[in-house]
């Protein structure tokens, strides 16, 4: 997902491997990300080319005018079942693939707001009335819409709007009569219902609204950080030699505290790890969802109402001014390049991302910086006058004789010591290219050069055909003037990503309509960077905590933080998820360091002993068994021994238990669930601690189960007890233990 495709990785590394080896030892010792990228470039063949557009292929984004018919058919098949959001999705599929002002589209939108209207989602069905309208809906099939535009407005409580709109529709069916007379008698009921529901809505009193989620999308930091953009003035940026760069905090900091909030410079949407499709007839078009389908391709906002790049049948877009935004910042560029992209990986997408958003600042300077970052001082400089003219943009910094300015005592920070967030920053942040491994770097150097080579191929063809496509006319001109200098940028930013790039999560919400307890877990819908977010160096028992709404990150305060010390967060190895061994293994090959934070030095020093989620426990005793192949009960009064090997065994079974349980529960066979679990849990108290996961796993199913049969004391009393075993495997703060809680809530707000 990250890194190009596995067929274009193992065909590169292959590439790789028969190179002759002093081409090998002169990438691999190449001092400057400028001799990398012309080195690998250079090497870069059109059959390598070939092999790569054959690739990008099987991603096609061109819009196909067969399509917009089998996606409506295939949502109307979703519709008359009742699965309204299946249908909605496959209905926007049909809209992607839609010119605009063709009946296809109108078409699309119309049905898309039906199955909108059935899930309760008036607003965006009222936009798709509107929409379907725009772009020549029908006339004969009007009323319909006018009906359920109707309802939507009565639903809102915008009754004036709804008698405005019955009126319309009772003067176009007096004037134009064009319905069979049954058609025509039903929408006259269909009226008089309306109207009479408007009578009672009226009668009603006004309801609040609900805004909590637009609050705390609005919550401010409070007073500017004039240090930090983005941050509060409790926290302030320092330098160590061995620390880098780094927060600490001014003040004493409660938890909860607001630190920092910081939109992304850039964020590209992950497409989602999905199987091949098979090469048959039947599949070809897709009808999977993705989170493609689900979030805009802007600013990552989920909706089932997207709107479509009018250019390509894969970006989408919550609003038509998320697809103007995107379209002038860097849509324009990529829409043809679709394909490539998906084939080449989300790294190199952002790279490609922020070198296109370099262009909305100062130009000139930006040229100068990537060539003092990147190795390319003696031929990038005399080049970067005719990249500012042929980019078209004005400098919107100084002028080129006072642009001379004195460096920034801490890297990225501005003349005035600000760290902002800006491609200045994100310049500043480590690629680390010394410590990549030279088959890696290869890897992105030549993709890139393939990129770049594509985009240069696109402008040229623009430029002959008189830019009579509106995907060509897309091309910005300018990036064919030196595409090296925009390539060794692109390098460059493709390694600072491994280190530095933000995974942007969700919570995804499981379980089928009749589930009384919905199951939650965090997903990554996104990649993004965050130069003040990336400011924070990582520990394995953070002292913070991250959210995201849209391409928003919010810092927390996760527990009390002293005056003066480190503001901590969590790359993605935390304690409460893996074991010391593994976190150490994984901050080393993707972070390139050694953590030595607390957490990793305490369990070093206990790492004899199982933590209590994984432990076993004397059966006579119960308290944990410790040793390697065979166990001893810890209680020395106590000679009870086991092989390891037989109580692996036995949880094993456990496990599978457990998993025929969760399937009885899912059959919508509770009472035979419960009788299962229970003999599970009987089992698991034997030889598992109390706070095992698998004990957890069984209280949970057993929550479930009494909550389906509308038991709602012992379903509480099963989810308390999954709390106890949550925390003590994940800790007090974790984003597990408030998916816990959430269950808790709905099981109490069901049951009193």
């Amino acid at each position: 997902m990250d890194l190009p495709v596995d067929e274009w990785k193992s065909y590169l590394l292959e590439k790789w491997a028969l190179l002759p080896k002093s081409v090998q030892v002169t990438i691999s010792t190449a001092e400057t990300l400028s001799d990398i990228f012309l080195h690998s470039s250079s090497l870069l063949q059109p059959e390598d080319e070939m092999f790569l557009k054959q690739l990008s292929s099987s991603c096609s984004v061109e819009k196909d005018s067969g399509a917009p018919l089998f996606y409506r058919e295939e949502g109307n098949k979703r519709f008359q079942e009742k699965e309204y959001m299946g249908a909605a999705v496959l209905y926007s599929k049909g809209v992607s693939h839609s010119r605009p002002n063709t009946e296809d589209i109108s078409l699309c939108y119309a049905n898309r707001s039906a199955a909108l209207f059935h899930l309760g989602q008036h607003e965006a069905c009222l936009k798709d009335i509107v929409r379907a309208g725009m772009h020549g809906y029908p006339e004969r099939l009007q009323p319909k819409l006018m009906i359920r535009k109707t309802e939507c407005l009565v639903n809102l409580g915008r009754l004036q709007e709804a008698r405005q709109t019955i009126s319309d529709l009772e003067n176009s069916l007096t004037t134009k009569p064009t319905l069979m007379p049954s058609s025509h008698q039903i929408l006259q009921r269909n009226v008089q219902q309306l109207k009479m529901k408007i009578q009672e809505k009226e009668t009603l009193p006004e309801s609040f609204p609900a805004a909590l989620t637009k609050a705390l999308e609005d919550m401010a930091l409070g007073e500017e950080n004039k240090q930090i953009s983005g941050a509060s003035l409790s926290v302030s940026l320092c330098t160590d030699p061995l620390k880098g760069r780094h927060l600490v905090a001014t003040k004493d900091i409660l938890p909860g505290e607001l630190l920092v909030k910081e939109d992304a410079f850039v964020s590209v949407l992950n497409p989602g790890e999905m199987p091949p499709l098979r090469h048959c007839l039947e599949n070809k078009w897709d009808t999977r969802v993705t989170s493609a389908d689900l979030y805009c391709h802007r600013c990552l906002r989920h909706t089932l109402a997207t709107v479509p790049c009018g250019g390509c049948s894969y970006a989408k877009y919550c609003s038509q001014e998320c697809v103007q935004q995107a379209w002038d910042h860097y849509h324009s560029t990529e829409c043809s390049l679709g394909g490539l992209l998906l084939t080449l990986g989300v790294f190199c997408h952002v790279a490609l991302r922020m070198t296109l958003l370099a262009r909305f600042e100062d130009v000139d300077r930006v040229i100068r910086m990537i060539c003092d970052k990147t190795g390319r001082k003696d031929t990038c400089l005399p080049e970067s006058k005719d990249l500012v003219k042929t980019f078209g943009y004005t400098n919107q910094g100084e002028s080129e004789e006072n642009s001379e300015t004195c460096e920034p005592s801490i890297p990225g920070c501005n003349v005035n010591g600000k760290y902002e967030n800006n491609y200045d920053a994100v310049l500043s942040l480590l690629p680390h290219t010394e410590k990549h491994s030279p088959e890696h770097k290869f890897i992105c150097a030549v993709s890139v050069s393939a990129l770049c080579r594509q985009l240069k191929a696109t402008s040229l063809q623009a430029q002959t055909t008189g830019l009579k496509s509106p995907r060509l006319k897309a091309v910005t001109p300018g990036l064919c003037t030196d595409l090296t200098v925009w390539g060794v940028a692109m390098l460059q930013h493709m390694l600072q990503l491994q280190c530095n790039a933000q995974a942007i999560t969700s919570i995804c919400y499981a379980g089928s309509k009749e589930s009384i307890i919905t199951n939650s877990r965090q997903v990554r819908l996104a990649t993004g960077v965050f130069p003040v977010v990336s400011l924070l160096n990582h520990s394995c028992s953070p002292n913070t905590s991250v959210s995201f709404t849209s391409t928003v990150a919010t810092i927390r305060a996760a527990q009390q933080i002293a005056k003066g010390q480190e503001i901590l967060h969590c790359y993605g190895p935390h304690e409460s998820r893996m074991g010391v061994a593994e976190r150490q293994q994984r901050l080393s090959s993707q972070y390139f360091f050694d953590c030595s934070c607390p957490a990793c030095h305490a369990e070093t020093l206990r790492a004899a002993v199982a933590p209590r989620w994984e432990a076993f426990c004397c059966n006579t005793c119960r308290v944990p068994m410790q040793g390697n192949d065979v166990l001893s009960c810890s209680n020395e009064s106590c000679t009870n021994s086991v092989s390891r090997d037989r109580l692996v065994s036995r949880l094993q079974d456990l496990q599978q238990q457990v998993h025929t349980a969760q399937k009885l529960l899912r059959s919508d066979r509770p009472e035979q669930a419960i009788q299962q679990l229970l003999e599970c849990q009987r089992a698991a108290e034997n030889f598992l601690s109390a706070e095992h996961t698998v004990l957890g796993e069984i209280e949970d199913g057993l929550a479930q189960a009494y909550a389906t049969l509308g038991d709602w004391r012992q379903s509480a009393a099963h989810v308390q007890k999954s709390l106890q075993v949550v925390e003590a495997r994940h800790g007090p703060s974790s984003v597990e233990i408030g998916h816990e809680l959430f269950k808790l809530a709905q099981v109490l707000f069901n049951g009193w």
